[in-house]
């Protein structure tokens, strides 16, 4: 029999998937194994975040797997909604939560789903020795709800040393770029909105992210496209592999992503890296992970401001070359990844001790 693992990862399905949160967690084992540390990943199968028969399942019998006092961190999206399966192996395991934001908090819920799924995660809490999250700003919400502060650690993501991008080639308009999953907290049907309103400027937008996630979202957003005639003027990518997602991120002018909440927002960071200007939102995290220099910051939701930013960019490019400048050294002052896993295996430690 192999030795056991020293940490055992658990998310639902395959790691693999090209989204912040997925990634974050390929890129922490990754690091950790170079570490020295022995892992184990559980791919869950099942309808999470549920609560779901399946689902509840599938998480019980990967924790009931594992043996005595191993250490394991599951993701948010495996165990949010599973306060009785986490409470079945707290004794057993050194259990860990890693909460890039809260389940409830997502955006589109039924007002009754959002309280379900935050009565749920919070009850799940407890059941942790110890909880990591992705920002200072999650880290203050689980303390509201009560969780104490020596049971918290903030592990921001990494980011990359990145060449400037390139920008759209010779007479190509202005290509602006939004990198994210289609589903509604990620706002792109607010942008589709603001730039029905500036069709007589040039312009492309590429809508670059899994197409999957949320089918009735994206059947209405490709009906608006259609509806405002931009069918032209707006590329949806679908899933990229890195080096597609390379390719738009150097080809692009400007980045923006409305989202109305996010725990981190590895993507802001990633565009600011390439030195491009930034238009977001200050919705959850994205005021902690975007400075104000690097572009502009709007209220989730609101459509006119956001058609306000995106003229004045159309208008007066030049003008935000500062803004891409500042958020590109915003981004350098940022952990890169190597510094990320060393705050990852700390934090590991110090909850398990």
């Amino acid at each position: 029999m192999s030795e056991a693992a020293d940490l055992r990862l658990l998310v639902p399905g395959a790691l693999d998937q090209p989204t912040g949160g997925y990634r974050f967690d390929a890129r922490m084992l990754a690091g950790l194994r170079e570490r020295g540390w022995k892992t184990a990943v559980d791919e869950l199968q099942g309808d999470f975040p549920g609560p779901s028969a399946d689902a509840a399942a599938a998480l019980d019998a990967a924790l009931a797997a594992a043996p005595d006092g191993q250490r394991v961190l599951v993701d948010g999206l495996a165990g949010g909604a599973f306060p009785e399966v986490l409470e079945r192996h707290a004794q057993r395991l050194r259990l860990l939560a890693l909460v890039h934001h809260p389940l409830g908090l997502e955006t589109g819920l039924e007002p009754a789903r959002s309280r379900e799924l935050l009565a749920l995660e919070r009850a799940g809490l407890r059941s942790s020795r110890g909880i990591v999250t992705t920002s200072a700003y999650t880290a203050d919400v689980l303390a509201g709800w009560g969780i104490e502060r020596p049971r918290l650690r903030v592990v921001p993501p990494g980011v990359e040393r990145q060449a400037a991008a390139s920008g759209p080639g010779p007479g190509e308009p202005p290509c602006l770029l939004a990198v994210g999953a289609l589903i509604p907290r990620k706002g792109q049907h607010h942008l589709i909105a603001a730039l029905a309103g500036l069709t007589d400027r040039a312009w492309h937008l590429v809508l670059a992210g899994p197409a999957d996630r949320d089918p009735v979202f994206v059947r209405r957003l490709r009906e608006r496209i259609e509806d405002s005639d931009l069918r032209d003027r707006v590329t949806v990518t679908g899933t990229c592999d890195e080096a597609d997602l390379d390719a738009w991120f150097d080809g692009a002018s400007l980045f923006v992503l409305p989202s109305e909440y996010e725990g981190f927002g590895m993507v802001y960071t990633e565009a600011m890296a390439r030195g491009l200007p930034v238009i977001a939102t200050t919705g959850g995290a994205i005021p902690y992970t975007v400075p104000a220099a690097a572009g502009a910051r709007l209220p989730p939701g609101d459509v006119p401001a956001l058609r306000a930013a995106l003229t004045d960019y159309l208008e007066r490019p030049q003008a935000w070359l500062a803004a891409g400048a500042a958020g590109r050294r915003a981004a350098r002052q940022m952990p890169d990844w190597p510094q990320a896993v060393v705050a990852m295996d700390r934090a590991l430690r110090e909850l398990t001790q």
